[in-house]
């Protein structure tokens, strides 16, 4: 059994520095990120300020390999002392609670550096356009892990779309189901999640913010367009709760295709469910992501076909996003990678990232984020995406 050719073909690459801002001996998302990027040996970690507590910070970079003397206390020390170094991080990582997204990326763009950055982008859309513009105006790229777009079978998905696999766009349908915030904030169990529900760290969307952007772009990615128009219900259904745990959006598009959006938090027995289904005129696509190795295609008026991640049906995207062969099960840390890997080929080769999602991506996320939170305000009206950019 051999890997694909693609797969197969050796490329002499520069190994990036990478600094990292939050990812804590506590982070679970910053486990990731390291891990994702080490996947294929594209980066090194030589810097970072990881911690609101400086010493746990410092003690747990130094744990991890990070040199004494580029542990940081903060943020600000990091990047201006990094900046200055001979050999400094071509990228700087992201990984804290929300509202500390647009200081750290602003500052980090405007010292020379690439960013690689959570999401949501930022916390209010006006930070969201400042930071597209620091990208345009420094010449540098933020990468953000919209995680989902890295998955083989996701990017399967778009090329199907993109080569006319389901012909004209009729509905899109996106459901994340998650439970880990169905207790109240006060429940012990909940304290290491209690930033998300301050709209002070997490920015005035909860689920909405969190999951709902995730299902925002996926939709988008797939699709190969935005919507046009969304009508929104936000809601916290759990007593007490500063930010929505629960939303429902519908969504219209310029060719008048409709699709929906649900995003909850708070439903029991859903890990991290999250599906997309998308139709057209002469057939649909169905994606799971706790199954992402499948992707079910329907042509009109045919059976339904099950296409798997490295089969031979696979598409060029595909196929480049897989590392290891048909049965042998790749999954979230692989996807993650993805997104670091084609980070570093495009701050390697000075190009655009087509397949990870940028600045703009992430206006058009926080575009989305605040006209649910006018729409539910309102009591459920349709408000234009297209004015809020």
């Amino acid at each position: 059994m051999a890997l694909n050719d693609t797969n197969m073909q050796i490329q002499s690459h520069r190994k990036l520095k990478l600094g990292m801002v939050g990812g804590g001996v506590t982070a679970f998302i910053g486990g990731v990120h390291r891990i994702a990027s080490r996947i294929d040996d594209r980066y090194e970690l030589v810097a970072g300020a990881l911690d609101n507590d400086p010493e746990r910070g410092k003690a747990f970079a130094v744990a991890i390999g990070i040199a004494p003397d580029r542990a940081y206390d903060n943020y600000e020390d990091m990047i201006k002392a990094e900046a200055s170094r001979e050999d400094k991080p071509d990228v700087i990582a992201i990984v804290t609670p929300n509202f500390l997204h647009y200081p750290v990326a602003k500052a980090a763009l405007e010292a020379g550096f690439h960013v690689i950055c959570e999401k949501p982008m930022t916390t209010s859309l006006d930070d969201a356009k400042v930071l597209a513009e620091t990208v345009k105006r420094t010449g540098k790229t933020l990468f953000l892990t919209h995680t989902y777009t890295g998955y083989p079978m996701v990017r399967q998905a778009r090329e199907m779309v993109a080569n006319g696999a389901i012909g004209e766009l009729r509905r899109v349908q996106v459901e994340y189901a998650q439970d880990w915030l169905a207790a109240p904030d006060e429940d012990p169990e909940a304290a290491s999640a209690n930033w998300r529900n301050d709209p002070k760290k997490a920015g005035q969307g909860g689920a909405i913010g969190d999951i709902g952007t995730h299902s925002y772009n996926l939709a988008a990615f797939v699709a190969g367009v935005e919507p046009t128009e969304i009508l929104a219900e936000l809601t916290a259904l759990v007593p007490g709760r500063q930010v929505d745990d629960d939303a429902s959006i519908l969504l219209r598009y310029a060719n008048g295709a409709k699709g929906s959006i649900w995003a909850s938090q708070v439903v029991a027995g859903n890990g991290n469910n999250l599906s997309l289904r998308i139709y057209g005129s002469t057939g649909g696509l169905e994606w799971w992501q706790e199954k992402p190795e499948e992707l079910w295609y329907t042509p009109l008026g045919e059976p339904r076909r099950l296409l798997r991640r490295n089969g031979v049906e696979n598409t060029p995207a595909a196929v480049a996003g897989s590392r290891i062969p048909a049965a042998h099960p790749e999954g979230y840390l692989e996807a993650f990678a993805n997104i670091y890997r084609d980070a570093a080929d495009a701050i390697e080769a000075n190009e655009a990232a087509v397949l990870v999602p940028n600045a703009d991506d992430g206006v058009s996320g926080l575009a989305f984020v605040e006209a649910s939170l006018e729409s539910s305000a309102k009591g459920g009206v349709w408000v234009s995406l297209k004015d809020k950019k």
